[in-house]
């Protein structure tokens, strides 16, 4: 799982940054460094998730798969003052939610479906799934309990996890060390 490169906003179609352009490239190279072959990239529809795998998916000749399920969960419809609170909350509650929001269940049962196929399908063994910070701190949340707020607090841009998954038996791993 791959949270995106730095970006210049939060918007559905904010560009990279000048630094997050720099960084999709150090995601590159970590990737083709890993010596793995990848059967599928899976993207947020947004620019920035698109932009961080991109140079990946271009020296591999790799499609890039756009899927909705992996977009950014939408708190509220409306601004939210204390947004970190409420984002707490969030992690606490997982069925808390404001008006025009979506739960932290909602985002986690729409995600999943990502996930599910590709554990479903003998021909993938190895999926890389690009998104948002929000998003991958509740689907790491469903492997690793103790991934919670503080966690989702202390993720980069970008940063990279490893779910390892055999013989219904599942690790999580930070990999990206400032690549």
């Amino acid at each position: 799982m791959v949270r995106h490169c730095s970006a210049e906003g939060q918007h559905r179609d904010s560009p990279l940054t000048s630094a997050g352009i720099r960084q999709a490239r150090l995601v590159s190279k970590f990737f083709n460094d890993q010596n793995l072959a990848f059967d599928k990239i899976i993207s947020s529809p947004y620019l920035r998730a698109i932009e961080s795998i991109k140079p990946f998916a271009q020296n591999n000749n790799l499609q890039i798969e756009v899927n909705e399920n992996l977009k950014e969960r939408i708190l509220s419809e409306e601004p939210i003052d204390d947004w970190l609170d409420v984002l707490e909350q969030s992690f606490i509650d997982l069925d808390f939610t404001l008006p025009g929001g979506e739960s932290s269940n909602d985002a986690i049962n729409r995600a999943s479906i990502i996930l599910d196929e590709i554990l479903h399908n003998d021909s993938l063994s190895n999926v890389i799934l690009v998104s948002h910070g929000n998003l991958i701190s509740l689907l790491l949340k469903q492997y690793d309990n103790s991934f919670g707020f503080n966690k989702w607090k202390n993720l980069r841009n970008p940063d990279i996890y490893l779910i390892h998954m055999e013989n219904n038996e599942h690790t999580v791993q930070c990999l990206w060390n400032e690549y």
